[in-house]
């Protein structure tokens, strides 16, 4: 499979890409009216990322205790759960007169509920596509995020100049309402990957199995931190410009979109591993550039060439794949997604404190320099060849499973 056109020959899949851009146009929306608003009531560059990445937070929870669900549960019914639960609970942050304190409650427990959700959905995107195809795939998903995540902050950025930002949450909320209606009528019902049920037991035995090898260590840290520190910088857009937030968030989102499209279209796969740690470099360099203040239109290019480099990501999802077995990889997606999350809460976090005691501009250098740290130390490890683990985590996983079985609990 090499065409888009194919994928969307494919059962299931347009049903699935549906739900996850709806999902992405839905947080979109929200995020930046969230944003606005807290940081309208606050002045703090503090509460405003913490807004617009705080869920975050709670995925390490979940990934620590409910990740093991990815692959225990019926993937409709998840998908479907998950968007309506977020979709509620955004209509309730538009309620007049909610403390801070109720609102960031509110997007932990939007962030606890997802932990899972990632896992479920990239999980369910191996299972429907052949493996040779689970690359394009994702670079089409991504590639969809970034279109609709310049759609959703021109969209949202627009709604905020004519109506309130508890408007503008409610009509993110209908969005989520309507991603978990395509996932129930698109999907097809399916069981679980995996037996058993879910349990804290089994959540740490599998991400154990899932860290023993120093490769996965790599690949999993290679996604986390380069990205999670990235992404404080953006973060920091709003108080970085208030009036061009909404620019810069598109040009973040456009050069994803063209870092997604090269990665899964033109790039040969000989070439996969070794671009990995330059794209990585190339996602963070820029940001260097932004403690001079630039122009808005160089500010604006500088962001958007920065962006091509979450390509890395992709190239490494698709090692993660490759190491894994299929009754974990739901599980093992997952782990990368909280991880991939709560990374970016982090990020979210450091640069809003940095940017307390310091310019936002200073705040973005200090976190650009962390990243391209953090990459260069990973370099060696990510280029070393790695050996298929799947039988590792078999073993290290069946006797939970056994012993579920053996209980008479499945």
């Amino acid at each position: 499979m090499r065409t888009y056109r194919e994928l969307f020959a494919t059962p299931e899949f347009p049903a699935l890409f549906a739900t996850v851009s709806a999902q992405v146009g839905a947080a979109t929306v929200s995020g930046i009216a969230l944003a606005t608003l807290v940081y309208g009531a606050t002045g703090s560059p503090l509460l405003s990322a913490l807004s617009l990445f705080g869920s975050s937070f709670a995925q390490v929870v979940g990934a620590a205790t409910l990740l093991s669900a990815a692959d225990r549960v019926p993937p409709r019914a998840a998908l479907a759960g998950l968007a309506a639960f977020t979709g509620l609970t955004t209509a309730c942050l538009a309620l007049p007169g909610l403390p801070v304190a109720a609102v960031l409650a509110i997007v932990l427990a939007q962030g606890l509920a997802a932990s899972i959700g990632g896992g479920v959905r990239f999980g369910l995107l191996a299972e429907t596509l052949p493996a040779d195809a689970y690359l394009l795939g994702r670079s089409l998903l991504n590639m969809s995020v970034g279109a609709v995540q310049i759609a959703g902050f021109a969209a949202g950025g627009a709604l905020l100049a004519a109506f309130s930002p508890a408007a503008v949450l409610l009509a993110g909320a209908a969005l989520s309402l309507l991603a978990a209606l395509v996932a129930r009528l698109g999907l097809t019902a399916r069981p679980p990957r995996a037996t058993g049920p879910a349990s804290i037991r089994a959540t740490w035995l599998g991400n154990r199995a899932l860290l023993s090898s120093p490769a996965r260590r790599a690949v999993y840290i290679g996604l986390w931190v380069p990205n999670g520190l990235i992404v404080g910088c953006e973060a920091l857009f709003v108080p970085y410009s208030p009036t061009a937030a909404g620019a810069l968030f598109v040009a973040a989102a456009a050069g994803m979109l063209v870092g997604d499209a090269l990665a899964g279209r033109a790039l040969p796969a000989r070439w996969r591993r070794p671009l990995t740690t330059p794209a990585q470099l190339l996602l963070a360099v820029p940001y260097l550039a932004l403690l001079a203040r630039p122009p808005l239109p160089a500010a604006l290019a500088l962001v958007a060439v920065a962006s091509v480099g979450y390509c890395g990501s992709l190239l490494l999802q698709d090692r993660l794949v490759e190491l894994t077995p299929p009754d974990l990889r739901g599980q093992s997606l997952g782990l990368h997604s909280a991880g991939m999350f709560t990374m970016q809460a982090v990020g979210a976090t450091l640069a809003g404190a940095v940017a307390q005691a310091v310019s936002p501009a200073t705040a973005m250098a200090v976190m650009a320099a962390a990243s391209i740290l953090v990459s260069a130390l990973l370099a060696p490890r990510l280029r070393r060849p790695a050996q298929n683990p799947g039988p590792d985590l078999t073993r290290a996983v069946a006797p939970d499973h056994r012993k579920v079985v053996a209980g008479g609990t499945s």
